[in-house]
């Protein structure tokens, strides 16, 4: 009865948040919290039932094992990252505990838990977010997600050290994981395309990685991400992702139900939660100032900091393990959050546009050793985005232009198509202060091959606004697209799927053509013998 009705709440309430163009996840908090406003007269427990419990884990696991998938640990150990996260996590404690000691009148072991868990942000939602963007791999989405992998292995400490269980001796054990590399990618070599791939990737993110990790009393959800972590170098690495992608997508409306029906608040916790919220453009202003602090450009500083910007569902575990009296508080205070920063991240390009007169005069002198400036050369064409896209764009143009050159912000494919003799460059081209450096003084077109349509109509806007006068081209999934990036200043726009039914029909032309002239070669041939 409850599982059957967590779908018909989530999907009502899902859509209806986006028709008001808000992210489904928070129509699905809303139904969390109407369920438990309603249950109890409709005959529904008062907590949530187990498949609805078990569905959220699996979930979470899943989704940071497919995280893992994406991540290349070695750029994740910057001082950014390490110095960032922890002084962000010093300087939040430190605001927080105090208004938890005296306002909230609670010792300083509970105030400094509640300050803990205050400072977290969300994993599940920075790393949604940055997935759906398509920017976990970006410059400012590696920032954000190195630090929320600090702040895991800071929650683990934490409930190490003020909860009663400690880890096993066995848990020494997975110091040695990078040992396992080859057996794991040996495993992934011997399934196939089909549902034994979606099985191994089950296994591995849920048995190894969560059910191991917990057996020697470390944290399931550290265990998935670093699994994952492990097969990112393996050439299936995105096919496995790409496979588990619906069963996580689904997994995680348990997750976010289970939140909303964590209970109902009084309005002692609303009070709470409200001003927990107004603290939020605080925590985002302390992680743009500190990265601003390693040399970060303002616009990854910033985007960086909206990623982060929200409470994690760290503070769930924390009160459930050690404070249950705030386990409703700080779900409402969680899912306000939510709501705010899911807003935040949908406009957060937008919004640097508007504010970068402000937010450059933060940046350090010199460079970060990723964002060095960028020389085009004498290049003729630029290919913005080298992905399945860009790369086939480059590959057909090069075979008639050697003066070309690709930009794209994944450190990790760059140095892929430098290895293959492609001329690609590592650059954002989102971010203004790259186009106001930029020498296109040799450009004559400009191809857009970016995956999301928000990039394709800033990165379009900024050429024309700096004084850009070549051709611009892009492609678009849709025809609302197209129009939105024609007006952005694209000259020409094509919509990919008509060009790919195009490029299909003219294969099969061909190929007719070909068959009839083999054909007609034939008959003439037998014709002349006889």
């Amino acid at each position: 009865m409850l599982e059957t009705l967590c779908i018909a709440f989530a999907f009502t309430l899902g859509l209806l948040a986006r028709r008001f163009q808000l992210p489904p996840l928070i129509g699905f908090l809303a139904a969390g919290f109407l369920l438990n406003a309603v249950g109890p007269s409709i005959g529904l427990p008062e907590e949530t039932g187990p498949v609805l419990r078990h569905v959220a884990h699996l979930g979470v696991l899943l989704l940071l094992f497919t995280v893992g998938l994406k991540l290349k640990l070695k750029p994740l150990l910057q001082a950014e990252v390490i110095g960032g996260g922890l002084l962000h996590f010093v300087a939040s404690c430190a605001i927080f505990v105090l208004p938890a000691r005296f306002a909230l009148h609670l010792e300083w072991r509970d105030a400094l838990l509640l300050a803990g868990a205050l400072s977290f942000s969300s994993t599940v939602l920075a790393a949604k977010v940055l997935e759906a963007k398509r920017e976990m791999r970006s410059f400012h989405g590696r920032v954000a997600i190195g630090i929320l992998i600090l702040q895991d292995v800071i929650a683990l400490a934490v409930l190490t050290l003020a909860g009663d269980r400690v880890p096993s001796i066995w848990a020494l054990g997975m110091l040695g994981l990078p040992l396992l590399r080859p057996v794991l990618h040996k495993l992934l070599d011997l399934t196939g395309h089909d549902e034994l791939l979606v099985l191994a990737g089950m296994l591995l993110a849920l048995v190894i990685g969560g059910m191991g990790f917990q057996m020697v009393g470390l944290s399931p959800e550290l265990g998935a991400l670093l699994i994952g972590a492990l097969l990112a170098n393996h050439p299936r690495a995105k096919e496995l992702s790409d496979s588990l992608f619906s069963l996580k997508e689904i997994f995680l409306v348990g997750f976010f139900l289970e939140i909303g029906m964590s209970g109902l608040p009084d309005m002692p916790a609303l009070a709470f939660a409200v001003f927990a919220s107004l603290l939020l453009p605080l925590k985002a202003a302390l992680f743009f100032f500190l990265l601003t602090r390693f040399k970060l450009r303002a616009r990854n500083a910033f985007l960086s900091a909206v990623s982060l910007t929200c409470y994690s569902e760290f503070g769930l575990i924390v009160a459930g393990v050690l404070m249950p009296e705030w386990l409703v508080p700080l779900a409402l205070t969680v899912a306000f959050s939510f709501v705010i920063a899911a807003q935040l991240n949908r406009i957060s390009h937008g919004l640097f546009e508007r504010y970068e007169a402000r937010l450059v005069p933060f940046e350090q002198k010199g460079h970060h050793p990723d964002e060095q400036p960028v020389v085009l050369g004498n290049a003729r064409i630029l290919i913005l985005g080298m992905g399945r896209t860009g790369s086939a764009a480059y590959d057909r143009l090069a075979e008639r232009e050697p003066r070309l050159i690709g930009l794209d912000s994944d450190q990790v494919k760059v140095a892929a198509h430098r290895e293959q003799g492609r001329n690609v460059l590592y650059a954002d081209a989102e971010d203004s202060g790259l186009w106001n450096k930029l020498d296109l003084g040799s450009i004559e077109a400009v191809v857009l091959a970016m995956n999301d349509i928000e990039s394709k109509v800033i990165a379009a806007r900024l050429l024309r606004r700096h004084g850009f006068k070549g051709i611009v081209v892009s492609h678009a999934m849709f025809s609302d697209e197209a129009r939105q990036v024609s007006d952005a200043g694209a000259d020409h726009t094509y919509l990919t799927m008509t060009g790919a039914g195009i490029g299909l029909a003219e294969q099969a032309h061909r190929a007719l053509r070909e068959s009839s002239e083999a054909q007609l070669s034939t008959q003439l041939a037998e014709a002349a013998r006889g």
